[in-house]
């Protein structure tokens, strides 16, 4: 779902958000700029070292297509060259989505998004579980034997307020309208299905690898 469309409860939310022009060029054609990709306009600031190649996923746990993306962005990830620096960073077209921007960050300060970040998707689009507000999303989190009065004060805490925040300045600054999207360096976005958006990312990081 576009932005401009976007009127969050997360009941909707769990069947609204589309993919990006899924269907785009064939699965070997060159990328193009407009079509498989975009360029900004003014760059975004990244957070990878000096060296590094920034690749950052824009997703929402409310977002279905996201939840699809997730396994091929994971395998993706882990054989990622080392010269690119992977992150995660969670959207909201609303506030409504806050609490679940909180719940990502919340269990990135704890360590634990290895362990829970898939399972959040599951408990959402499979067992159709309403993750929607924080008192929610704490009794989760417990039941997956995880210290709740140790995870509220992650939730809660100025840290994770100010990677909402972040998140959010970056989600504008990339011009994020729709998720699952993948952007490159700070520079570029992908956009297609799942197979085709990675591999216009590897495209744009060769790009950027070459100088170009």
């Amino acid at each position: 779902m576009k932005r401009r469309d976007f009127s969050l409860t997360l009941g909707a939310a769990l069947t609204g958000t589309v993919l990006l022009n899924s269907g785009a060029l064939a699965q070997g054609a060159t990328p193009q700029a407009g079509t498989d990709y975009r360029v900004l306009d003014k760059p975004a600031a990244v957070e990878a070292p000096a060296g590094k190649i920034e690749v950052v996923e824009f997703f929402g746990y409310f977002c279905p297509h996201c939840n699809h993306f997730e396994p091929s962005f994971e395998a993706w990830r882990k054989r990622a060259p080392k010269d690119v620096a992977v992150r995660r960073v969670p959207v909201a077209f609303s506030d409504a989505a806050v609490p679940q921007q909180r719940l990502f960050y919340a269990l990135e300060a704890m360590d634990l998004v290895e362990q829970l970040h898939a399972k959040v998707f599951a408990a959402i689009h499979v067992e159709r579980l309403d993750l929607s507000r924080g008192d929610s999303i704490a009794d989760w989190v417990a039941k997956q034997g995880v210290d709740k009065t140790k995870f509220l004060a992650q939730y809660n805490s100025f840290t994770v307020a100010t990677k909402v925040t972040r998140a959010t300045q970056l989600q504008n600054a990339y011009r994020i309208e729709g998720v699952p999207t993948v952007g490159v360096a700070g520079r570029f976005w992908a956009e297609g299905g799942a197979e085709r958006a990675l591999q216009v990312a590897d495209f744009l990081i060769a790009r950027v690898r070459s100088g170009k």
